[in-house]
């Protein structure tokens, strides 16, 4: 079975265009968000369409843009539909997964995502790295100060618990184990 899925970002648009091309390439039923940004998480018809779906089926756009709200997301989107055995096209990139073709140009998508994840990942590193360069500490603050740390272990050595210093400085008893090391 050939279902639709089409959708606008905003209330202004409609999807006459999209539901003609996607009646026109046999869809039935056709699913549509209205004026839903594709940022957006919820899109109640996208997630009654998905569920519909069944092996065998092919999912069919009008537009790439209309089903992903990122490339990354759009890649999970399309891995998923792949694994449950249905088939994928979008009308205007011209993307089929039954021709070898449109599995071609999808591995190509998936490259080109995956050199998109991997720049991010870089400048991440680098940003942090020139943060720290910078002195900007990263993670939690410590729980305990020097001091506090300090006079934790002078109170075990005088013979008080763990559990007693922990609570003395309002902390949990792991806390203590980690800060002086037992």
């Amino acid at each position: 079975m050939k279902i639709g899925y089409a959708r606008t970002s905003t209330d202004d648009q409609n999807t006459a265009l999209q539901l003609t091309a996607l009646k026109k390439a046999g869809c039935k039923p056709i699913h549509q968000d209205q004026g839903i940004s594709g940022t957006v998480r919820s899109r109640p018809a996208l997630t009654r369409c998905l569920a519909a779906l069944k092996s065998g089926d092919t999912l069919i756009v009008w537009k790439l843009d209309r089903l992903g709200r990122s490339l990354h997301d759009l890649i999970s989107l399309l891995d998923e539909l792949k694994q449950r055995g249905v088939k994928f096209q979008s009308l205007t990139e011209a993307i089929d997964t039954e021709t070898p073709t449109g599995r071609a140009m999808w591995q190509m998508i998936g490259l080109l995502a995956e050199l998109e994840r991997s720049m991010i990942v870089e400048r991440t590193r680098a940003g942090v790295k020139e943060a720290q360069a910078r002195g900007v500490k990263f993670g939690r603050k410590p729980k305990l100060t020097a001091a506090q740390i300090s006079h934790a272990k002078q109170q075990i050595e005088n013979g008080k618990r763990v559990e007693e210093v922990a609570d003395l400085l309002k902390v949990s008893k792991v806390t203590i184990y980690r800060a002086i090391k037992l």
